[in-house]
């Protein structure tokens, strides 16, 4: 069950698919006999020097995958220099996520509970030091996660006896995890989501995403409240990322939801040029989505991302090791770009340019 959660997709998982296979269009053409010290894969967004362009994407529920899972993965983040991005959907306190790590963190934004319940969520997080604020706008209802229903997902967060029996066996099966899910509390609630009655419980949260699906109004007040850097994630076309530019946000994603809302859509790759053409230099544009090697990375640079978030993949780390499997999951995506860039003859991102790789004719993302 945890392991469909975090490897599955909506409906028939063709966007989750696509997403990884778009970057195999792309074929590079290096520089040959080209020889240098070192690589610097440095870069800025919003203003924070990174030490490599990958930062971690929010990924809801982590605590189903590790004790305390949200608060390991932002102290590997921290270590390893680069921005951690806390879900509104963690089951972990905001604050002690943030005093979890020595480096930068974001928090990204679901209107659950509604205006009221959200605008608090804000001020915490604004006193509790996150720098930028992401505002998810692809998620109107949940996805349908095929995985999860036959996994029983929905049966074992709802606590009636009957509903769970045929699905006990599957968790039984897995006694230290079980005994640790129960050490920190077992069901889980989501503490940054707090209702009149006290945190939003698992079982509410198809109900309460159908709820609180974000137009692009609600940036005007968000706005007010969040005196700092709004990052709009989930711009898929260049009418969205305009828009969000008119909204006032700072940067955008590019993104599909890692193939797990609308299934159908085309990878966050074929849709990052037109929404880099969209908005040029008014605001950052950043991607994620089938990132799942340092190559990936350098595509997506190549094809105009300012930085890639990274959800699944430090997630199977997250789940498998801990803070050590977050950042070894870090690790392999950063020594692989820098293999990438000094196979092409590169010795920092500004020199990658559009001579070093060719795209097919009528590639679906190819600009006009």
């Amino acid at each position: 069950m945890v392991f469909d959660y975090i490897d599955g997709g909506a409906d028939n998982e063709r966007t989750l698919r696509a997403n990884v296979t778009a970057y195999e269009d792309l074929v590079w053409r290096p520089r040959g006999a080209v020889k240098f010290d070192r690589v610097d894969l440095g870069t800025t967004v919003l203003g924070r020097q990174l030490p490599f362009p990958i930062i971690l994407a929010p990924v809801g529920s982590s605590r189903m995958f590790w004790p305390h899972g949200e608060e390991a993965a932002a102290a590997a983040a921290g270590e390893a220099g680069t921005i951690y991005t806390l879900s509104t959907l963690s089951g972990t306190r905001l604050e002690d996520v943030r005093a979890a790590s020595k480096g930068t963190c974001w928090y990204q934004l679901y209107l659950c509970g509604g205006r009221d319940v959200a605008a608090s969520a804000i001020e915490r997080a604004k006193a509790a030091g996150y720098s930028a604020l992401v505002v998810t706008i692809d998620t109107a209802v949940a996805g349908m996660r095929e995985r999860d229903i036959r996994d029983g997902a929905p049966q074992l967060i709802s606590r009636k006896l009957p509903d769970m029996l045929p699905y006990v066996p599957q968790v039984l099966a897995r006694p230290g995890w079980l005994l640790e899910f129960f050490q920190e509390g077992g069901a889980m609630n989501f503490p940054n989501v707090v209702l009149p009655d006290g945190p939003m419980k698992y079982g509410d949260i198809g109900a309460q995403l159908a709820a609180a699906a974000v137009a692009w109004t609600d940036l005007g007040w968000i706005k007010e409240l969040w005196d700092g850097p709004i990052i709009v994630k989930g711009v898929h076309i260049a009418d969205d990322a305009r828009r969000a530019v008119d909204a006032g946000a700072s940067a955008v994603v590019v993104s599909n939801h890692g193939g797990r809302q609308l299934d159908g859509v085309a990878p966050s790759l074929y849709a990052l040029p037109e929404v880099v053409d969209a908005v040029g230099d008014q605001v950052e544009v950043l991607l994620d989505g089938g990132i799942r090697g340092g190559a990936d990375v350098a595509v997506a640079l190549a094809l105009g991302a300012r930085a890639v978030l990274v959800g699944r993949a430090y997630a199977y780390g997250l789940a498998a090791g801990g803070k050590a499997g977050v950042a070894t999951a870090i690790e392999i995506l950063r020594s692989g770009l820098e293999r990438t860039f000094r196979l092409l003859g590169c010795a920092s991102l500004g020199e990658l340019t559009d001579e070093l790789y060719s795209l097919p004719a009528g590639w679906p993302g190819r600009r006009s």
